[in-house]
């Protein structure tokens, strides 16, 4: 039977491995969802994700994530949730609530901690003192505050062909207090369905909810298309007509993965992602968009991958 995982950014990649393992070993694909991105909200290294994920203009952290099960369609999420370790937990444990599957705010926070989530202090000294140094810049430059928006998002396919789907973001830096993205709404930040197949978001989630991307490539794909095709056409489709009604996109990219464990990925952005099918271990690709509206996929290299690990990891003065 196929099986498959695949994840948006590099920084997915770990969690992918972990993941792949698990669906290798007959694990399910609500496990491997949430193992891959619990992976990603751990690593304080991450500045769009969990521990060590940037702040809003306040200095707060704030979280969003959600987890879908492709058979049952149910949905859990939270938006603007603080001090939870594991957003992602938390939003696959709701969706198995029937009534206030998706909570917000102080409502998602208490929830997480009558439900006996680990509360933690997420905002790391390193990314306070980014957000300081970003509040002194925008201070004496005036300039635009926004910068950074990047979602974990993961799609995995177990060997019984179950399919679940799951989002964890910090949202956009330096965003207005209770802002929330695309992460954690259906059919914009993520959309299952495991006949079928699923796709997740990354990218400005003001724009991408104009477009319902997620849900968009897997009807595309119920009506027969390959996973790369039906990226193809919804993504690039969606970003021209955006530049036309709306004068400008945002960055967007999608990934998808059907029944089979075949996969399809569409940016308009230079973005990359990680994918383990069949058999295959974890790799890491780098897309662009073509100028033929195909996606243009390749192979990560280790030059990139150094450059990448040293700046993640530079030292903040």
């Amino acid at each position: 039977m196929s099986w498959g995982t695949i994840a948006t950014w590099r920084m997915a990649d770990d969690g992918v491995h972990k993941a792949a393992a698990l669906l290798a070993n007959r694990g399910t694909a609500g496990d491997a969802v949430e193992t891959a991105i619990k992976a990603v909200e751990d690593y304080p290294y991450y500045k769009s994700v969990g521990y060590g994920g940037l702040p809003n203009a306040h200095g707060i952290l704030e979280m969003d994530a959600a987890f879908m099960d492709g058979d049952s369609f149910k949905i859990g999420a939270v938006a603007g949730i603080v001090d939870v370790k594991n957003p992602i937990s938390v939003a696959r444990k709701l969706s198995d609530e029937k009534f206030n599957s998706f909570r917000v705010g102080q409502g998602a926070t208490e929830y997480a901690m009558l439900a006996g989530f680990e509360r933690c202090n997420m905002l790391t000294p390193r990314a306070k003192k980014i957000w300081e140094q970003r509040v002194e810049e925008i201070s004496k430059h005036n300039l635009d505050p926004y910068d950074g928006h990047d979602t974990v998002g993961v799609v995995s396919l177990d060997q019984f062909g179950k399919m679940c789907a799951g989002t964890s973001s910090s949202g956009l830096f330096m965003k207005q207090a209770g802002r929330v993205g695309d992460s954690p709404l259906s059919g914009s930040g993520f959309y299952v369905d495991s006949e079928v197949g699923g796709a997740v978001a990354t990218g400005l989630g003001e724009d991408l909810m104009k477009g319902c991307l997620s849900y968009e490539i897997v009807r595309k794909m119920s009506e027969g298309l390959a996973p790369q095709q039906a990226c193809d056409e919804a993504v690039y489709r969606f970003h021209h007509k955006l530049k036309k009604r709306y004068g400008k996109a945002g960055a967007f990219s999608l990934v998808a993965m059907n029944p089979k464990g075949e996969w399809g990925v569409a940016t308009n952005v230079e973005f990359t992602f990680s994918v383990a099918a069949n058999g295959e271990d974890s790799q890491i690709f780098i897309a662009n968009m073509g100028a033929d509206e195909q996606t243009i996929i390749e192979p990560i290299s280790q030059e990139w991958l150094d450059a990448y690990e040293k700046r993640i990891k530079a030292p903040i003065d």
